[in-house]
């Protein structure tokens, strides 16, 4: 199989009016969806267990089989013997981190490459790929196939090495000019990028972070906070059958509705999520100041919120907190009251590990803790 040559973009095949249904059903869940993110009072917070989630997927998607609830026993310092797993939970943590990066950026800069090539570093930092020229364009050849299969096996083999930074340039030149829809301009965009495949390993978790970023961008939403690898996880085969007849021409209108009808179904997912975790938290403050009876109470949810799964210890010393006796007292009532979960036992020097397990629960979509 012959290296394949992307089309110059803008594509030009696209077929405008099959997709006008599509394109407003799209546009109004997510309209509905940063409705209920503008209404959230700190969506970094309360919305944290979500974006941790995203992770999970769009890495799960790659191969990684760790949880969102054991990513969050790893914070909290529980130890993980398997490597493999240590691995999977690292490349998480790594995949929020160029998240949080990129939304820091983008508030003051637009995207760019060079912002792409340092979440390639930061996703890659520690974890398998590192050593597959983490942080640079790849100046060797790449292919898509099975494990261990050679490039006379590949299923597809992206552009030489030599026309990546043409495909490249055109490619952030097209991001950035005005189209007359952008969620299809993000589709095109997403598919464009997967089919450069510009990084010898990263490449399927880098596509799927650009849409929230550049809904974001395009000021679609209010926050770059969209989690679109639920969707693409749960209907993978498709997905990835839609991204591969863009080899063939004429396809270009199947990858755009499959990824029209992706935002759409997953931004009322979200909606719904995001309303599920506002109306826990709600109950939950309620719960709170009436078993604690503190002017703490509502600083500390926040706090659990931010992180499900802790250890005591660490919530000694964090800004807007009490003194050491009244934190312990108010986890102990809130134990006994059956909000907190105990998941490791304190002993010795060793702190007490404690879950939000409703949370964590309601995020997993099943009960974990």
């Amino acid at each position: 199989m012959k290296p394949f040559v992307p089309e110059k973009l803008p594509i030009k095949e696209v077929r405008w009016e099959p997709l006008i249904p599509l394109i407003g059903q799209a546009n109004s869940s997510l309209a509905r969806y940063d409705g209920v993110l503008f209404a959230v009072p700190n969506p970094s917070v309360l919305l944290s267990p979500l974006t941790t989630q995203e992770a999970v997927l769009s890495s799960r998607i790659e191969g990684t089989l760790a949880t969102l609830g054991e990513v969050l026993r790893h914070e909290a310092g529980e130890q993980v013997t398997d490597e493999s797993k240590r691995l999977d939970i690292q490349e998480i943590i790594n995949y929020r981190r160029a998240l949080q990066t990129a939304e820091d950026d983008l508030k003051t800069r637009p995207f760019r490459l060079n912002l792409l090539l340092e979440l390639h570093r930061i996703l890659l930092e520690g974890v398998r790929g590192r050593d597959k020229a983490r942080g640079s364009f790849r100046t060797t050849q790449n292919w898509i196939g099975a494990p261990r299969s050679t490039v006379d096996q590949a299923q597809f083999v992206p552009p030489e090495p030599g026309l990546v930074p043409e495909c490249l340039a055109d490619w952030e030149k097209y991001y950035h000019i005005e189209q007359p829809d952008p969620l299809v301009q993000l589709a095109i965009i997403h598919a464009q990028f997967e089919i450069i495949h510009p990084f010898l390993d990263g490449n399927g978790r880098l596509g799927r972070m650009l849409v929230p970023l550049f809904l974001h961008e395009k000021r679609i939403l209010s926050r770059p906070m969209f989690y679109i690898s639920s969707y693409l996880e749960e209907h993978r085969d498709e997905y990835v059958e839609s991204l591969r007849l863009l080899t063939v021409p004429g396809n270009w209108n199947r990858w755009i509705e499959f990824f029209l009808t992706s935002l759409t179904e997953q931004a009322l997912a979200n909606a719904s999520k995001a309303r599920e975790i506002i109306s826990l938290y709600e109950d939950l403050k309620e719960r709170v100041l009436d078993h604690t009876h503190s002017q703490y109470a509502v600083p500390l949810l926040d706090l659990l919120f931010g992180t499900p799964i802790f250890r005591s210890s660490s919530l000694v010393g964090r800004p807007g907190m009490p003194s050491k006796p009244m934190i312990m007292a108010m986890l102990g009532k809130l134990k006994a009251a059956g909000i907190l979960t105990v998941l490791r036992e304190g002993s010795g020097r060793r702190a007490q590990v404690l879950a939000l397990a409703e949370l964590v629960n309601l995020c997993e979509e099943r009960e974990v803790v």
